[in-house]
C-alpha cells in the first residue's frame, strides 16, 4: 500500500499506523494536530528538513529584533506582546508591560463606574471602530469569548465605511449611547474608514447633546493625526499602537486587548496561551512543533505556490469568525506578487470557511464531489459547553456535532481529498491565545519556506492609493457639472480624463443615486446623461 495516499484508498489498519506516527500532542497547550489523511509521501519531511531549519532561523532572528520586514525597515515583534521578556531592548519590554497594566487599570475603573460617561452614572457598552486588523480580530475574540449573560460591557463593531452598516449599528445603540464607550483604532491616525466612522459616531453623540470627547478612547500610533486629536480634545484615553506590530498580528496589543478587557474577557489567559504555544512552536523537531506540521502541510498541499485553497471548517459556533480572522493574516501575509530576492513569483494561499455542521449543508457536497482545489483543517473542539441534552437514546446534541466532524472527514478522505485536524480541549481565554499564536506562528514559518516577506502589504497600500485617485476624480467631476447635461465621455473629456469614461460613469451613477447630480436621461453607458442638481 502507497503510504504517499496519506490515508486516501487505504486499510484501517494502515490509517491507524500513519494516525498514531503523523499526530502531533502538545500537552502543555491541550492541542493535537493529525496530519495523517495529508497525501505527503515518507521522503517529504528528509526533502524539507534543510528549508525548514532556515525558516526556525529566521524566526529565531526575528524574535531577536531583526529588520523582518525590510521593505519597512521594521522589526516585527508580535511576539514580544506576550512575552516582554524576550523583547530586543529594555524600552520595548516597559512599553509592553506598562501598556498591559494600563489597559486592566482602565476596564476595571470603567466597570467600577470610577471612569463614567458624561450623564450616565456607568458605561454599559463598548462601540469599537476600525478596520481590517483592528477589526477582525477584536470581532472575532469577541464573539468567541462573549457571554451575554456575564459580559461586563456589551461590545458593538463598526467596521466599514458603509453609512448603512454604520447607521443600524448605531441605531441598535439607540438611546444607551450615553452610556457607550468608543474605541477608535487606526495605527496611522488617518485610515479612511476609522475617521469616518468616528465622525458618524461623533455626530451621533452631538445630536444626543453629549460631547463625543467624553465618551472617546484612541489606539493609535504616537504622534499620529489621531493620537493629537485625543489630546487636544482631552479624550478619556489613549493607548499605543507600536510600528513593529502590523495590524493582522496586532490581537494581543491594545487593539485586542482593550475591547476584550472591557468586554470581561481574561486577557492575562490569552496572553498566557499565546506565550505557552510560541514556547512550543519555537522547537526543531518538526514533528512535535504544530506550527512547522502546519507550514510542512500548506506547502506539501499547495506546491508551495498557493496551487489549492484552505478551508477552515471549525465545528464549533465560537469559532465561527476564526476563518474571516484567518483570511486576512493569511493572504494579506502570504498574498505577494515578488519575493524577498525581487523576483515575481505570485505566491499566496486563498483561505475560506464555514462551521460545521452549517458546512454540511452549504458547500461540503462541492468538497467531496467536485473540483478538487483545496485542502481541509477540521477544528474539533472535545469539550461540548453549553446543555448537551440527550436527544437519543445515549446521544446528545455534541455527540451529533462531533459524529458530523468525523464523518464528514471521513466522506472527505475516501474521495481523494486531504485534510488535518487540530484539536483543542475546550473553547476559552487560554485556548484562543493558543489558536492566535499557533497560526502567526505558521505563516511567519511559511513565508520562510517560500522566501516572501510577510510583514508588508504593498496591494492594499496600492488599492488605497487608487481610492484616493479616485475620490479625487469625483471632486473634479462635482466641481466641473453644470445644468448641461453630458454623457460620461464628453464629461472625461472636458476636464481632462478622456481615459477614464468608465471610472466617471460609475462615479456619477452612484453620485445620482444619492441625490448629488441628475441623471438627464438614461440608455447605458454610452449616451446616458448627467448634469448638475437644479
Amino acid at each position: 500500500m502507497n503510504r504517499a495516499q496519506g490515508g486516501i484508498s487505504m486499510t484501517k489498519a494502515d490509517l491507524w499506523n500513519r494516525f498514531q506516527e503523523y499526530l502531533c500532542i502538545c500537552e502543555s497547550i491541550e492541542l493535537s494536530l493529525d496530519i495523517s489523511r495529508m497525501s505527503f509521501d515518507d521522503a517529504f519531511f528528509k526533502s524539507m528538513a534543510s528549508p525548514m531549519a532556515a525558516a526556525f532561523k529566521d524566526m529565531s532572528a526575528l524574535e531577536k529584533g531583526a529588520m523582518a520586514n525590510p521593505d519597512e525597515k521594521r522589526m516585527v515583534g508580535h511576539y514580544w506582546l506576550r512575552a516582554p521578556n524576550i523583547a530586543p531592548d529594555v524600552a520595548i519590554k516597559t512599553a509592553i508591560e506598562q501598556t498591559v497594566g494600563r489597559i486592566k487599570a482602565f476596564a476595571a475603573d470603567v466597570h467600577s463606574g470610577k471612569i463614567k460617561p458624561e450623564k450616565s452614572p456607568r458605561f454599559t457598552r463598548v462601540l469599537s471602530i476600525g478596520i481590517g486588523g483592528s477589526a477582525l480580530g477584536p470581532m472575532f475574540v469577541s464573539d468567541a469569548l462573549g457571554n451575554p449573560s456575564s459580559d461586563k460591557l456589551q461590545i458593538h463593531f463598526i467596521d466599514n465605511t458603509d453609512p448603512d452598516g454604520c447607521a443600524r449599528i448605531l441605531q441598535t445603540i439607540g438611546s444607551e449611547l450615553s452610556q457607550t464607550l468608543t474605541l477608535v483604532i487606526s495605527k496611522s491616525g488617518s485610515t479612511p474608514e476609522s475617521r469616518n466612522g468616528m465622525l458618524l459616531a461623533a455626530a451621533a453623540y452631538k445630536a444626543a447633546g453629549l460631547e463625543f470627547a467624553r465618551h472617546a478612547v484612541a489606539i493609535t500610533g504616537d504622534g499620529s493625526h489621531l493620537d493629537r486629536q485625543a489630546q487636544e480634545e482631552r479624550w478619556l484615553s489613549r493607548f499605543p499602537m507600536w510600528d513593529w506590530v502590523g495590524g493582522r498580528t496586532s490581537e494581543l496589543s491594545a487593539v485586542g486587548l482593550l475591547p476584550a478587557a472591557l468586554q470581561g474577557i481574561d486577557i492575562d489567559a490569552m496572553l498566557a496561551g499565546a506565550a505557552a504555544c510560541d514556547e512550543v512552536t519555537r522547537r526543531t523537531d518538526v514533528l512535535a512543533n504544530p506550527a512547522a506540521l502546519l507550514a510542512l502541510m500548506w506547502y506539501h498541499a499547495t506546491g508551495g505556490r498557493g496551487e489549492k485553497d484552505m478551508v477552515m471548517l471549525p465545528y464549533k459556533d465560537r469559532l465561527l469568525l476564526f476563518s474571516r480572522y484567518l483570511q486576512q493574516l493569511v493572504m494579506e501575509s502570504l498574498g505577494k506578487r515578488i519575493n524577498l530576492k525581487g523576483e515575481r513569483v505570485d505566491q499566496g494561499i486563498a483561505v475560506y470557511g464555514n462551521k460545521g455542521s452549517t458546512d454540511q449543508h452549504a458547500y461540503v457536497q462541492q468538497l467531496r464531489d467536485g473540483v478538487n482545489n483545496f485542502f481541509v483543517t477540521f477544528i474539533r473542539v472535545l469539550e461540548d459547553g453549553g446543555e448537551s441534552g440527550t436527544v437519543e437514546s445515549n446521544i446528545t446534541v455534541g455527540d451529533y456535532l462531533h459524529g458530523f466532524l468525523l464523518g464528514t472527514r471521513e466522506a472527505l478522505s475516501g474521495n481523494d481529498r486531504q485534510s488535518m485536524m487540530l484539536t483543542v480541549r475546550r473553547i476559552d481565554a487560554r485556548t484562543i491565545g493558543v489558536l492566535i499564536a499557533l497560526f502567526e506562528r505558521t505563516v511567519g514559518l511559511y513565508a520562510s519556506l517560500i522566501g516572501i516577506n510577510a510583514y508588508h502589504q504593498p496591494g492594499v497600500e496600492a488599492g488605497k492609493k487608487a481610492a484616493t485617485a479616485v475620490l479625487a476624480l469625483q471632486s473634479k467631476i462635482l466641481s466641473s457639472l453644470s445644468q448641461q447635461p453630458q454623457t460620461a465621455a464628453q464629461l472625461a473629456a472636458t476636464i481632462g480624463h478622456k481615459d477614464d469614461a468608465e471610472t466617471l460613469f460609475s462615479l456619477l451613477e452612484h453620485l445620482a443615486a444619492n441625490g448629488r447630480a441628475k441623471q438627464a436621461t438614461d440608455g447605458g453607458p454610452a449616451v446616458s446623461t448627467f448634469c448638475a442638481m437644479g
